[in-house]
């Protein structure tokens, strides 16, 4: 590791290196590999794979999903544990909870936690609106490569991402995976039924409900209007069928017969039936920042606001700077961090741990970055506007960053002779440094983001404008 980071080369501070670095190098904290593991016409999940390294504490996938309205994303599990983001639209996450089904109703900003495991649907149940939801994917808990023979990370991420319990030609059904005659042994029926069930769902994993666009009725649609515990006894039975039974546990056979009648011919749910047991999502847009100033606000969610987050070892960040501001200078002490542009533009800057720079790269709304733990690093705000992040962490503690600059800096509380001496200056040289910057945590910083090209060339376009404008739109022929 050290011969992989710390190079030697001949440079001038802040000047112009003997050994630049190439664009291979200053990409590498971008995270640019997206894989489409789902296409239908009724949504999509892209992931952006994070293959880690001897930097990476622990790699973390990305997710983006969207589905179109009335959509649902059929009953499946998944070998890894989620951290689900709302970010546009409202869903309805359907999802088995110690042997309960509960549903819950998000909206925009909230965080919900599915385990690795655990049997759940996913539904845009609006009219009008696409779901765009953002996810973190832990593959800890991952089945891994020797699982699977011949096969690649890449290859594993396509075929084995989920698990799904329905399905026929596309998606396929795990089940469809026992002998024709298993089957038909254990769900009490005739092989000709089994075949039928098998082959009949090829919408793919995100299919129309009650929609005219949907080909044909779909299954999944009466699936549902069913009343709750009919549809957790659905999942159930499918998903036991995977497993065997523990010691003293009753051998059970199911008639498909009745679960073809559980599912496609009972009432709809009624009201006032109990959401089941798992925990509430959280909406991180309630929250109040942990830190606000003129110039930008951050929240942090860790274990103690959100106690799902402790089971995944994962924290959710948000942070909104305003034009031209800059997250100080800083590094995480206990968490590898991922970040996903909402909203504007702007710079991320990181440093190796030997002083050079690792990446100063321009990132606009749906980049992804990732900033290993202990690397120092900054982001700044475009003039043109403000600049929100969301992202996740390899931590569910309280990740207390170590700001290096700022009011608050780890080198107020160091400020010594011994400080002094390090830098090879006189204390009250080093004093005044450091006693420049009143502000901490979210700094201005007009120095540190001088517009580019393209924001000079809009601001000039702009001017002109104006200028044109201030004759009349008499003397301006064509133009309204």
């Amino acid at each position: 590791m050290a011969v992989g980071l710390y190079r030697e080369e001949k440079e001038d501070w802040r000047g112009d290196s003997e050994e630049t670095q190439t664009g291979r190098e200053q990409e590498w904290f971008m995270l640019q590999d997206s894989k489409r593991v789902v296409k239908t016409d009724a949504g999509d999940m892209r992931v952006l794979r994070n293959y880690g390294g001897r930097i990476m504490d622990r790699p973390i996938h990305i997710g983006f999903i969207t589905m179109e309205p009335r959509s649902l994303f059929v009953p499946q599990y998944i070998d890894s544990s989620l951290i689900l983001f709302v970010r546009t639209g409202e869903a309805r996450v359907g999802l088995i909870y110690e042997d309960e089904l509960a549903e819950r109703r998000l909206k925009i900003g909230d965080i919900y936690r599915i385990p690795a495991g655990s049997a759940f649907y996913l539904m845009n149940a609006e009219e009008g609106q696409r779901l765009h939801i953002i996810c973190s994917i832990d593959p800890s808990e991952s089945l891994g490569i020797g699982c699977f023979p011949g096969t690649s990370l890449l290859e594993r991420l396509e075929k084995y991402f989920s698990f799904f319990i329905g399905g026929g030609t596309y998606p396929t059904s795990i089940l469809a995976g026992f002998e024709l005659e298993t089957l038909s042994t254990a769900f009490n029926v005739t092989t000709d039924e089994v075949r039928e069930i098998m082959t009949r769902q090829q919408e793919g994993p995100i299919v129309f409900i009650g929609d005219s666009r949907a080909p044909r009725l779909s299954p999944w649609t009466k699936f549902l209007t069913l009343k709750e515990q009919d549809r957790l006894q659905h999942l159930k039975r499918l998903v036991k069928f995977q497993q065997q039974p523990s010691e003293g546990e009753e051998q059970m056979t199911w008639s498909w017969r009745k679960l073809l009648n559980s599912v496609f011919g009972q009432e709809n749910k009624k009201k006032g039936e109990k959401a089941g047991k798992s925990p509430d999502s959280y909406n991180i847009y309630d929250r109040r920042p942990d830190f606000r100033n003129n110039y930008g606000w951050s929240i942090a969610l860790d274990e103690s606001d959100y106690q799902p987050l402790k089971h995944s070892g994962v924290g959710v960040y948000l942070v909104n700077l305003t034009a031209g501001s800059m997250m100080a200078p800083h590094m995480n002490p206990t968490a590898t961090e991922f970040g996903i542009v909402l909203r504007g533009s702007g710079r991320i800057q990181i440093v190796f741990p030997n002083g050079t720079q690792a990446m100063d790269a321009r990132v606009k709304e749906g980049d992804v970055f990732w900033v290993p733990r202990y690397f120092p690093f900054c982001q700044i705000a475009d003039r043109s506007g403000p600049f929100e992040f969301f992202g996740f962490t390899t931590s569910a503690r309280k990740n207390r960053p170590q700001f290096l600059v700022g009011s608050s800096s780890i080198l107020q509380t160091l400020r010594s002779p011994e400080l002094a001496a390090a830098f090879g200056v006189s204390e009250d040289r080093i004093d005044h440094v450091i006693s420049a910057q009143r502000e901490a945590v979210i700094l201005p910083s007009a120095s540190a983001a001088p517009p580019d090209e393209e924001e000079v060339v809009a601001a000039k376009f702009e001017k002109v404008q104006k200028v044109i404008k201030s004759f009349g739109n008499g003397m301006i022929m064509g133009f309204d």
